[in-house]
């Protein structure tokens, strides 16, 4: 197979600075950027043996795109129980957020740096059947080393930026070969499909997988003890904050409504320390749950610093206010808002800030189906969220639109298994039962 210029300069430069990548990794270990048990599987070895039978390898890097995944993941252990799914993902915060949702006959690795022996070792021992791309960055190495051996890729999902298409500009050719390797490419959205065209793909149809999944699990006995801790008091989660949205956000809601708790789920829950100490200046009277604190009568603020426990806490709302879409205007970094389908598919009214940006397909159909409201500044929050708290039926009625659109925008997984399914072997039969 030849290769474009640009694309056989980067497996030569890739294949001539792989020896370096164990020191890498190492230093990375010890800035706690990689897990220091698994690291080897960024090298492509594995970390456990392959099942027998057909194998789908799923990749996604970031945590946006491993949950993302989860829908997929799952469409195919329940239609194909009889085929393995491999996750790989690149983060230490995408593994601890994922792994304990995946269902059961998935496994989770973390997927090779893109050097020529580290994605040889992994593909030699993976074998995968179908290899599913689920993000925006091509790599190079992994998508040729599949494409020779002859495995289907499909990239899906794929979120293209006018960024992203200027940067591939200045590697055409390169770009036209990579995505040429692909036997399906489906983008999220119309802008998506229009840029991908442009760089030389075969677009087949769009799928935005975070339109698609199930609602965020949750311990149903936990639910019930804090459900009675509250008792009737009204609930406004800050779900999903960033840096400075905890204090200004928690700071105009304040007092909306007799006993109101607040519950703050930071993103990153490494945060908690400082954002309770500002919280606690600001008069809260907080616990945290991470170290034990319970939702007692005179707790009016409830910090939920601990991972994969957002859908609790959503249930317990009476509204949802969504971090990362604040973040800028306050001096906490871009951010680019978090999915909103999350409260949707739980029938809880959101309320969002002004930057939204990565969810804008998102917000845009939860709008226009009246399940969601945005405010173009923290300021604002009161006006949407007392009316919501005074009127509980009309709160209920937001959600229920709501869960509507968001059971309605999740069909593009339907028609996009309906393409995937021709690439795996049939199905066992099932034995005929013996007549008794």
């Amino acid at each position: 197979m030849s290769f474009s210029p640009a694309l056989s300069a980067y497996r030569l430069a890739t294949r001539a600075l792989e020896p370096l990548i164990p020191r890498l990794l190492d230093a990375r270990v010890r800035k706690g950027k990689e897990s220091d048990t698994r690291v080897d599987e960024r090298l492509g070895l594995p970390g456990r043996a392959r099942p027998d039978g057909p194998l789908i390898w799923i990749h996604g890097v970031s945590v946006g795109e491993a949950l993302s995944i989860l829908p997929l993941a799952e469409r195919i252990r329940k239609e194909r129980p009889d085929v393995t799914v491999l996750v790989t993902t690149g983060t230490l915060t995408s593994a601890e957020v994922i792994q304990p949702r995946l269902p059961h006959g998935v496994i989770h690795q973390f997927a090779p740096v893109d050097g020529p022996n580290a994605v040889a070792s992994f593909l030699d021992h993976w074998q995968p059947q179908l290899g599913i791309f689920v993000e925006s960055e091509l790599w190079p190495n992994m998508i040729m080393a599949a494409r020779q051996r002859g495995i289907p890729l499909a990239l899906v999902s794929a979120r293209i930026t006018a960024k992203t298409e200027d940067g591939w500009k200045k590697a055409p050719g390169m770009a036209r070969q990579l995505l040429s390797a692909f036997d399906h490419v489906w983008p999220q959205d119309e802008e998506g499909h229009e840029r991908l065209t442009r760089m030389g793909a075969r677009v087949e149809g769009q799928v935005n997988l975070k339109l698609s999944g199930e609602p965020l699990p949750y311990d149903r006995a936990e639910f019930s003890r804090l459900s009675a801790l509250i008792g009737d008091r009204p609930v406004i989660v800050l779900a999903s904050t960033h840096e400075n949205e905890e204090q200004a956000l928690s700071k105009v809601l304040r007092g909306l409504a007799p006993r109101l708790l607040l519950i703050v789920v930071p993103r990153h829950p490494n945060r908690a320390p400082d954002v309770a100490e500002e919280l606690r200046r600001d008069g809260w009277r907080m616990t945290r749950r991470s170290v034990g604190g319970d939702i007692a009568d005179d707790v009016d603020l409830y910090l939920a610093d601990t991972l994969g426990e957002l859908g609790l806490f959503m249930r317990l709302a009476d509204v949802v206010v969504m971090g990362g879409s604040f973040a800028p205007a306050l001096g906490g970094g871009t951010v680019g808002g978090h999915n909103p389908l999350e409260p949707a598919r739980l029938a809880k009214p959101a309320i969002s800030g002004p930057d939204a940006s990565n969810w804008q397909q998102v917000n845009r159909i939860l709008k226009q189906a009246g399940g969601l409201t945005t405010v173009l500044s923290h300021d604002h929050l009161p006006d949407e969220v007392r009316p919501l708290l005074e009127r509980p039926e009309q709160a209920q009625e937001m959600g229920h639109r709501a869960r509507r659109a968001a059971n309605e925008a999740a069909a593009g997984l339907d028609r996009l298994w309906g393409a995937l399914q021709a690439h795996l072997p049939d199905a066992p039969k099932t034995a005929p039962r013996k007549p008794r």
